[in-house]
């Protein structure tokens, strides 16, 4: 499950979204990316294949961001919270 980092909103959280998506993709994987790009210009279906490249990296880019952009919530804060719902629903 990942966290909401707030880049959702706009064309400037997708921009976002798909820089980090980029900067996260040509860090793990920079000596395949000039062999696959060679092989998808050569395809005929380039534009489904270019719409579901774009729809990764934006996804690649919302789990860099919630990966380094902020600290996971106190383990007992979430206990506590854990705690109060279960007292919310059983009532006391």
């Amino acid at each position: 499950m990942t966290r909401d980092t707030g880049w959702r909103g706009g064309p400037e959280g997708r921009a976002v979204l798909l820089v980090a998506g980029l900067a996260d993709l040509a860090v793990t994987t920079a000596g395949s990316v000039l062999g696959e790009v060679r092989g998808l210009l050569r395809r005929s279906d380039a534009a489904e294949l270019a719409a579901e490249a774009e729809h990764d990296l934006a996804a690649r880019g919302r789990l860099a961001l919630d990966r380094w952009a902020t600290a996971p919530p106190a383990h007992l804060e979430v206990l506590a919270r854990e705690v109060l719902a279960r007292q919310a629903t059983d009532g006391g």
